[in-house]
């Protein structure tokens, strides 16, 4: 998988098409990811036990290729690529070849 938890990603394709966003979680094996702020649900939810009913928003995930990360460097959506330097294997942008930090 490319994109990491805490990478800055557009939504590419979706009713949320254009929105950014921070990555909350990914599902590495399942090919899906959780945009912060993004691809929200409504749920009718009743009341149990002391708690409260209502309408609560869910985040649904999304498949990954409807997502682009973008660079911090260029800030443009870019597709990602690899370069091993030693034994590290470095996420650099393929627009403007510069190294992508994890972000954390």
């Amino acid at each position: 998988m490319r994109l990491k938890k805490g990478d800055k990603v557009k939504i590419l394709i979706g009713k949320d098409r254009g929105k950014e966003g921070t990555l909350e979680y990914v599902l590495a094996s399942k090919g899906r990811v959780f945009v912060g702020g993004a691809n929200l649900y409504k749920r009718h939810v009743k009341k149990m036990n002391g708690m409260e009913g209502g309408i609560i928003d869910i985040p649904k995930s999304l498949n990954v290729s409807n997502v682009g990360l973008i660079c911090p460097n260029c800030k443009k959506v870019a597709k990602i690529g690899f370069k091993i330097v030693g034994k590290e294997k470095l996420r650099i942008c393929r627009k403007c070849k510069k190294e992508i930090v994890n972000a954390k």
